[in-house]
């Protein structure tokens, strides 16, 4: 039985390894159990060699300090200096250089600058003024920019000559007024009484001298029609200054002693400008702001009839916090020159230099805590032109009620490298500018030392010389273009301050 079951062994052996049989026929002998044990082991030995890749590319800090504890802190301290001088690296080299895909230079196309807008400006050293940016409003001079022109006497308005809004001289007529003033009318009277019987009076003193001269009468007879003349005389002389005092003009007052007729209309002229009046390059004129009146209305002494204005010269009344109260006085004390950029129908405001701060306010407003000042403001004529009734309508420059902005001087820096805002772009953290020569565009990154609404003074380091020209102007589209240039994902916020 021994050599029976030794020989059914081996030949099971011999069938298991025979050369001739195929591997899925040397698996298919195996038993289910010995299949289950190959498998189990090589899902072992695949887990294993990935749970050692794993910790060997992820965890190569925790595989030192299995394999090196010892080590461990200066290796990590060591990787983490390496890392922080490769990005100090790359972050000192320009744009473009030592990283794949980026740029530092751009050819512009003649049709590209002009579609985007391009505009230059030449960089130079200057002193820049720090300057305090105050609100501020442009106003009438007090006393000095309006006048109303008032009825002289009760009466009727027959006659209204000029439009409103249109320029009026010195001396024209503004309105006709039909008397119905009763002490007028009465003193008118008065003066034509006794202009008649001055009249009588002096026919009777011809009379009496030509007799007395002959001996006829005596002399004395003479005194009395002679005393009744320069009575007369006088009352003719004070009904004449109390007319004036009425509001008629010396030239009527004549016209009723010539022609000995009542005044039954006045008009209205004009006034003449005040001698305090501001020189303007324009001959001196008014223009109507205000009719008050109307055709057929009834007024009395007194009353407004129209306003007139004169803008050849105003006021910017500025508003600065108690504490700017210091610089205004020095700048107004020392005449240094402030500049006022004022709201017009572009986009831009307009600068407006070289102005001199007049006065400061001894009070403080006590709802705003606002701090007022005034600036002389000379104004510019814009049109002027006539209608075909003779109607001339002018147009100034500033206007009551423009809002300025003020920059009143407080510090000068000197010999500084200063741009206009346009020019630097801010990205995050970064700024830049866009030197152009020739079809070239370089971006130049900036450090900014100050920067305004209007200007930015560059650093000292700014790789900028003077002479160069930088993008004002579409400066923000050739940031655009830099980076879509280089691959970098673009931001909607870049180059702009909200």
């Amino acid at each position: 039985m021994s050599e029976v079951r030794s020989n059914g062994s081996r030949d099971a052996r011999d069938d298991l390894t025979s050369p001739g049989d195929s591997p899925p026929r040397r698996w298919s002998r195996l038993g289910t159990g010995g299949r289950l044990a190959a498998v189990v082991c090589l899902l072992a030995v695949l887990l294993g060699w990935a749970s050692v890749r794993y910790r060997l590319v992820a965890g190569s800090a925790w595989w030192a300090r299995l394999v090196h504890p010892v080590a461990t802190a200066e290796t990590a301290e060591k990787h983490l200096d390496d890392l922080a001088d490769d990005a100090e690296h790359d972050h000192a080299q320009p744009l473009g250089v030592g990283r794949p895909g980026a740029e530092t230079v751009l050819e512009l196309s003649p049709q590209a600058a002009q579609t985007i807008g391009l505009t230059r400006h030449e960089v130079s050293r200057q002193d820049y003024h720090r300057s305090l940016a105050l609100p501020a409003v442009v106003v009438e001079r007090p006393g000095r920019s309006a006048l109303s022109v008032s009825a002289p006497m009760t009466g009727i308005v027959t006659q209204i000559h000029p439009l409103q809004g249109a320029v009026v001289s010195p001396g024209a007529a503004l309105l006709d007024l039909r008397l119905t003033h009763e002490d007028l009318v009465e003193k008118q009277a008065a003066l034509l009484r006794d202009l008649e019987q001055l009249d009588v009076i002096n026919l009777e003193v011809d009379r009496l001298q030509d007799v007395a001269s002959s001996g006829a009468v005596p002399g004395r007879r003479l005194l009395e029609p002679v005393y009744e003349k320069q009575k007369l005389e006088g009352a003719i002389r004070a009904e004449r200054e109390a007319l004036l005092l009425h509001g008629l003009t010396p030239e009527q007052i004549e016209s009723i002693l010539r022609d000995r007729e009542l005044i039954k209309s006045v008009v209205v002229f004009a006034p003449s400008p005040d001698e305090r009046h501001a020189a303007g390059v324009h001959e001196d004129f008014f223009q109507v702001a205000q009719l008050l009146v109307r055709r057929g209305d009834h007024v009395t002494t007194g009353t407004p009839l129209m306003t007139l204005t004169d803008h050849c010269q105003l006021y910017i009344q500025g508003q600065a916090f108690e504490q700017d109260a210091a610089a205004l006085h020095q700048a107004a004390g020392q005449g240094t020159p402030v500049t006022a950029l004022i709201e017009s129908d572009g986009a831009t405001k307009q600068e407006v230099s070289d102005l001199r701060v007049l006065y400061v306010e001894n009070q403080v407003d006590a709802d705003s805590r606002a701090l007022k000042f005034y600036v002389e403001l000379p104004n510019e004529l814009l049109a002027d032109r006539r209608t075909a009734d003779e109607q001339r309508f002018v147009a100034w420059r500033y206007k009551p009620g423009q809002r300025v902005e003020l920059l009143v001087p407080v510090e000068t820096w000197p010999d500084r490298l200063v741009v206009p805002a346009g020019a630097v772009v801010v990205d995050g953290a970064d700024s830049y500018v866009y030197r152009l020569h020739g079809g070239h565009v370089d971006r130049i990154p900036v450090s900014v030392e100050y920067r305004d609404q209007r200007s930015v003074v560059l650093g000292r380091d700014t790789p900028l010389q003077p002479g160069e020209s930088v993008a004002v102007g579409g400066a923000y589209q050739l940031h655009l273009a830099f980076q879509q240039q280089a691959g970098v994902p673009l931001d909607p916020h870049a180059g702009h301050g909200h």
